[in-house]
């Protein structure tokens, strides 16, 4: 039996059709649903009903029409489609991503209030900072800024952005009828920010949100990102190829967290796990390999270069990887690709394996097993010190997130490892975070 006071943390990493780049194919796939706003709201509903603690999304501000040909689009954005979300919902909370390098403070931190107020606080921001000179390149930019320069403009963007939460204090509004006072001006404060980046008067144009600012997240695991999450992160959404890695990260992100004067317990840190659910292990492994069946390995090859900032579309597919620039030559996502080319050097794999690999999850942990091994995995992971909880990223969403809610969840609450009800409303409360105070209290 797991320990009865500690719960795991489990998110529904919502993707379109499945987290498999080739789940679009699968004969049942309902290719259809996928621009209709019902489909999104009935996998919500599912996720609540489960008592899940959020819906996450995530976010590319790029295509080519080589993607489009292979299935690669977003649809819709984030935080418009949370906002929906929030309409048709109660309790689950509502992750978005949002780009540090193609925004402005103040619209995202209004964007964020608003999810937030319209969610009665559920609201979380995913905090990117985007890493393909094809996303630079439909905002003003020829190529990505480099890694560091990302960071450092993603430090400027959040220090504005709590500003701004915060120019608001929680009893500003006085709504006086009699005297013609709607709020008291002492209240509300101008940030008059001038930084390196940013150059922004406030206050806000909107009062202080129910959880007082969004759950912060963040999903880097370079250096950069390590750094910055220590700092400011609430939630971390990582990749870990095994149980070994993923401790290792724990510790060193928990003790990073105290190295920055915070607690520990205060930053959830939820690796990415891609199930593939069958009721016997023989299923669930032919239903993994028909997956494999219908990879396009020309559009996997595509969707690494761009991940990786190389060009590896004439690479040969059964030779071994190819070597790559050294890390700190990469401008791309770095952590992803290290992890790539650790996992290609750990297992000898060719280029065609890694992308058979890669298929499932981009570089999360893939599982193709029955629900009481995947919960023994879940529960050995988060009882030994590697996960706070997870982000569930179903390789087929209308099969393995149907399997994940109907017999995965059961089995961990069985065993007093996850929550049978909500014991909160807000993000907050479910993810056990304390409210912010506010900089500019007055005295």
């Amino acid at each position: 039996m797991g320990n009865k006071e500690r719960k795991m943390s489990l998110n529904l990493f919502l993707s379109v059709l499945g987290h498999h780049e080739s789940s679009w194919r699968y004969p049942d796939a309902p290719v259809e649903k996928a621009k209709n706003f019902s489909y999104y709201a009935e996998l919500a509903k599912k996720a609540e009903n489960a008592k899940m603690d959020a819906i996450f999304l995530a976010d590319r501000t790029s295509t080519s029409p080589q993607s489009v040909k292979n299935g690669a689009t977003g649809f819709f954005e984030p935080t418009t489609l949370l906002s929906g979300l929030a309409a048709v919902t109660e309790k689950i909370g509502l992750i978005g991503t949002v780009s540090t390098s193609f925004n402005e403070p103040y619209n995202v931190a209004r964007r964020f209030s608003s999810l937030d107020f319209l969610s009665n606080g559920r609201a979380g921001w995913n905090i990117i900072t985007s890493g393909t000179d094809e996303e630079a390149q439909n905002f003003n930019l020829e190529q990505i800024p480099n890694h560091a320069r990302r960071y450092q403009r993603a430090k400027e963007f959040l220090e504005v952005a709590v500003k701004l939460w915060d120019s608001w204090e929680d009893n500003a509004i006085l709504a006086n009828k009699e005297t013609g006072v709607f709020a008291d001006s002492q209240k509300v404060h101008e940030i008059n920010h001038k930084g390196e980046f940013f150059q922004v008067r406030g206050p806000l144009n909107i009062p202080r949100s129910p959880q007082k600012r969004p759950v912060l997240v963040q999903a880097g695991t370079s250096e950069n990102g390590k750094e910055f999450a220590a700092i400011y992160a609430e939630a971390i959404f990582t990749a870990q190829q095994s149980f070994k890695d993923a401790r290792a990260f724990y510790q060193d992100i928990k003790q990073r967290v105290i190295n920055n004067g915070r607690n520990p317990e205060q930053v959830k840190i939820l690796p990415g796990i891609c199930p593939i659910i069958g009721e016997t292990e023989e299923e669930a492994i032919e239903r993994e390999s028909k997956m494999q069946e219908l990879i396009n390995f020309d559009h996997s090859l595509l969707k690494l270069s761009n991940r990786v900032g190389v060009d590896l579309t004439s690479a040969p597919l059964d030779e071994p990887f190819p070597e790559l620039p050294e890390l700190d030559e990469i401008q791309g996502h770095k952590s992803r690709t290290q992890l790539i080319v650790e996992l290609a050097q750990r297992e000898n794999l060719t280029l065609r394996q890694v992308l058979i690999r890669l298929g499932g999850g981009r570089g999360h942990y893939t599982i193709a097993a029955t629900p009481k091994k995947i919960a023994d995995v879940l529960e050995y992971w988060f009882l030994n010190g590697a996960a706070d909880g997870f982000n569930i990223m179903p390789q087929v969403m209308n099969h393995d997130f149907e399997r994940f809610v109907q017999l995965v969840i059961p089995e961990l609450q069985r065993r007093g490892l996850f929550r049978t009800e909500y014991t909160g409303d807000t993000l907050r409360e479910h993810f056990g975070l304390t409210i912010p105070s506010n900089q500019f209290l007055s005295v």
